[in-house]
C-alpha cells in the first residue's frame, strides 16, 4: 500500500469531482422537486411524511415538511455543493470540511429517502454512499486517509463487478454479444451521438460488449493491486465510463463511477495532468482517525449482505440495505429492451376532438417529434422522462401509475410548475378540454431514411394508452381525488 503523501491530488480531484455531482444533484432538487413531490406535486412528498416513521426513511423534512423548506435546502445544498467544487470547503481545516461534506450528505439524504418513485435509482445510493465517505477524507493541509481512499475503490468494485455479473447472468444477449444491437436504441434516454453508435458495423458492436465483460468483470480485481496496475486499470474504467457517457444519458451514474475511478490513481500519475504542488500537511488528529477507523469498521460490516448478493444467484440490483445508504448493491441493464415503446400525450381544446385538433407535448429529454435529436442531458437527469420510459414498457403495462394521472390532471388544470417539466407547452391559449396518450412502436431511421427524411425515428401507432380524459369526466376527477395524499 501507498503512503498517504501519494494520494493529496487523488483526494483533490475526488473532492471536486463529488461537488461537481452534488451540484448537479441539487440543481435538480431545485428544479424539479416541488413539481413532482411538493405539496402540489405529482407525489407529494408531505402525504409521505405522514405516514412514515423517521427511523424508516430518515430526513429532516420530518420537522419542515413543506415547499419552502424543500427550496431552502434545495438552494442550500446548491451553495455548499459550489463551495465544495472550488475548494473553499477544504482551505480552513478539518472541522469545516466535515461540517460541510456532512450537511451535503444530510441534505441530500432527506431528499432521497422521501422521493418515492422519482428518487428511486441506483445513482441516488451511489451518490449518498460516496458523499458519505467524503465527510473523512479531510482537509488540504492534513495527510490524506489511505484507508478512506481504498474504502472508495471498494464502492467502485461493488459498482463495476456488480454491473458485470448482472449482466452475465441475465440477458443472453450478454453472453451471445448481441446487447448492443439494440441498447442504443432502447435505452432510457439516447443522447446526439446514439443513433451513430446504433449504425456500428456489427463487429464494432460485438468488440464493445467483450469490452464491458473485460471491464467490469476483470478489471475491478486490480483496482486493489499496487501502482501502476492499479491506475492502469482505473484509466480503463474512465475509458469505458467516457464511452457510456458518449452514447447515452444515464444522469450522474457514469461520472460519479468515473470519480470513484480517479481512487484509482495516485499523486505520481495525476500529476501529468495536474501540475499542482500539494502544499505541507500535517497528521490528523487523533479524533479524526479514530473517525476513519470506526467508519472502516462499518463498512466491513456493513458490506457483509452486498458481498453475498454479488455472490448470489438470485443477484439483486441497486438495493439499499439501510435507510443511510451507507454500503449498497448496484448493477444495471441485466436485461436490454428489445422493441422501443413511447407513450405520446396529446391534448385538444374541442369538446368532440377532431383527429386534426390534437397537438402533442414535447417533453425535454424523451423520444417524440421524430425529427428532433435526442438531446445532450445528462449528467442532468430529467425524473419525469425516465419514468415515462418505464410506464410505456409493455410489461409495465397492469395500470396507469398514479403520477401518469396525476400529471394528466395538472396539464388539463394548466398547471405551470408541471408545464416547466416540458419542454414546451402546445396550449399557449389556455389548458386543453382533453387529454390522451397515444402508444408508438419507435426505432432508430436507417441512414437511408434518415437522408431521404431528415427524421431520427420512424414510429408506428401501436393503440391507445391513455383515453381521452377530461376535467368534465366526473369519473376521472373522483379518480384524482382518492389519489391525493397517496401513492
Amino acid at each position: 500500500m501507498e503512503g498517504a503523501d501519494g494520494y493529496w491530488l487523488t483526494r483533490f480531484v475526488l473532492q471536486r469531482g463529488l461537488g461537481i455531482i452534488y451540484l448537479f444533484a441539487f440543481l435538480n432538487v431545485v428544479n424539479q422537486f416541488r413539481p413532482l413531490l411538493g405539496e402540489k406535486g405529482l407525489l407529494p412528498a408531505p402525504a409521505f411524511l405522514r405516514r412514515a416513521r423517521f427511523f424508516d426513511a430518515p430526513s429532516i423534512f420530518h420537522l419542515f415538511p413543506g415547499d419552502r423548506a424543500f427550496a431552502l435546502c434545495g438552494w442550500v445544498g446548491t451553495a455548499l455543493s459550489a463551495l465544495a467544487v472550488v475548494g473553499l470547503s477544504e482551505q480552513f481545516g478539518t472541522a469545516i470540511s466535515v461540517a460541510l461534506w456532512s450537511l451535503l450528505w444530510v441534505l441530500y439524504l432527506s431528499f432521497v429517502n422521501i422521493g418515492g418513485t422519482f428518487y428511486a435509482f441506483g445513482w441516488e445510493s451511489l451518490l449518498l454512499e460516496s458523499g458519505f465517505l467524503a465527510i473523512f477524507l479531510g482537509a488540504a493541509d492534513t495527510e490524506p486517509s489511505v484507508v478512506i481512499i481504498w474504502l472508495m475503490r471498494w464502492v467502485l468494485f461493488r459498482v463495476m463487478f456488480g454491473a458485470g455479473l448482472i449482466k452475465i447472468r441475465g440477458d443472453p444477449c450478454w453472453r451471445d454479444l448481441t446487447c448492443l444491437d439494440y441498447h442504443f436504441e432502447t435505452q432510457p434516454m439516447p443522447n446526439p451521438l446514439s443513433w451513430y453508435f446504433h449504425r456500428l458495423p456489427a463487429p464494432l458492436r460485438k468488440a464493445g460488449v467483450l469490452f464491458n465483460h473485460l471491464v467490469e468483470l476483470v478489471v475491478p480485481f486490480a483496482f486493489f493491486a499496487p501502482q501502476p496496475i492499479a491506475g492502469v486499470d482505473g484509466l480503463l474504467t474512465l475509458l469505458f465510463q467516457g464511452s457510456l457517457i458518449v452514447s447515452g444519458n444515464f444522469s450522474w451514474l457514469n461520472h460519479v463511477t468515473a470519480v470513484l475511478a480517479l481512487s484509482t490513481f495516485s499523486d505520481a500519475q495525476l500529476r501529468a495532468l495536474i501540475p499542482l504542488t500539494p502544499p505541507a500537511t500535517g497528521p490528523p488528529s487523533l479524533l479524526f482517525v479514530g473517525s476513519i477507523w470506526a467508519v472502516a469498521l462499518l463498512v466491513v460490516v456493513r458490506s457483509v449482505e452486498p458481498a453475498r448478493n454479488l455472490l448470489s444467484k438470485n443477484q439483486v440490483m441497486n438495493t439499499a440495505y439501510d435507510p443511510f445508504h451507507l454500503v449498497n448493491s448496484y448493477g444495471a441493464f441485466g436485461s436490454i429492451t428489445r422493441p422501443r415503446h413511447e407513450i405520446v400525450l396529446e391534448g385538444s381544446a374541442e369538446k368532440v376532438p377532431s383527429e386534426a385538433s390534437w397537438r402533442a407535448y414535447e417533453f425535454k429529454g424523451k423520444p417524440g417529434d421524430v425529427r428532433r435529436l435526442p438531446p445532450q442531458v445528462a449528467p442532468y437527469h430529467l425524473r419525469l422522462d425516465w419514468l415515462m420510459w418505464f410506464a410505456a414498457m409493455p410489461s409495465r403495462q397492469m395500470g396507469y401509475p398514479p403520477w401518469l394521472l396525476h400529471l394528466v390532471g395538472k396539464l388539463l388544470d394548466g398547471d405551470g410548475a408541471t408545464l416547466a417539466l416540458l419542454k414546451e407547452n402546445p396550449f399557449p391559449e389556455g389548458p386543453p378540454y382533453a387529454i390522451r396518450g397515444l402508444y408508438y412502436l419507435y426505432r432508430f431511421t436507417t441512414a437511408e431514411e434518415r437522408r431521404r427524411s431528415g427524421c431520427w425515428w420512424h414510429r408506428e401507432l401501436v393503440g391507445t394508452y391513455l383515453p381521452p380524459l377530461s376535467l368534465k369526466d366526473k369519473g376521472f376527477v373522483e379518480i384524482l381525488e382518492r389519489l391525493k395524499g397517496g401513492r
